[in-house]
């Protein structure tokens, strides 16, 4: 079992996108961290929490902070967005890297409906990639994420 947490506000607005509601920035929910905490209970059933979107990197703080806090109870931590990993490592931005390295697994690029094949494991088209975070830091290429070096989420 995940826990996954929504972000509002996207800037890919993505054609097929299947939360095209979180894309306005000024939609949804404000909600403070300890609130967000107290309503996931500390469950020995739950594996980690998946930060999606909207796009999580436009909340870089909220979102490493989030992360963090599972990070702290023995959870991992998965997280979709739109940008690329090339593009992520460059950002000029501390929030945007502490987010980054609070990552176990990063499934990056915008979502392509012409790219979308049924059935695909964790990602909505086959342009995108699931990256084994910490390993892809480690060796500075992208590595993909198998269950083989993670757990299936």
């Amino acid at each position: 079992m995940r826990v996954t947490v929504f972000f509002q506000g996207c800037e890919h607005l993505c054609p097929g996108c299947h939360n095209p509601q979180t894309w306005d920035r000024q939609g949804g929910v404000e909600y403070e961290l300890e609130d967000v905490m107290a309503m996931i209970k500390n469950s020995p059933l739950i594996r980690g929490i998946t930060l999606s979107g909207g796009e999580p990197f436009l909340q870089p703080e909220a979102a490493a902070a989030l992360a963090r806090e599972f990070h702290a109870r023995g959870k991992d931590v998965w997280t979709y967005t739109g940008y690329l990993w090339e593009d992520l490592l460059t950002k000029d931005d501390p929030a945007v890297q502490a987010l980054l390295r609070e990552c176990d697994v990063l499934v990056d690029g915008p979502y392509r409906q012409a790219e979308r094949v049924p059935g695909l494991f964790f990602r909505g088209s086959t342009n995108q990639r699931i990256i084994d975070v910490k390993q892809s830091l480690g060796t500075s290429r992208v590595d993909k994420w198998t269950e083989l070096n993670g757990s299936p989420a």
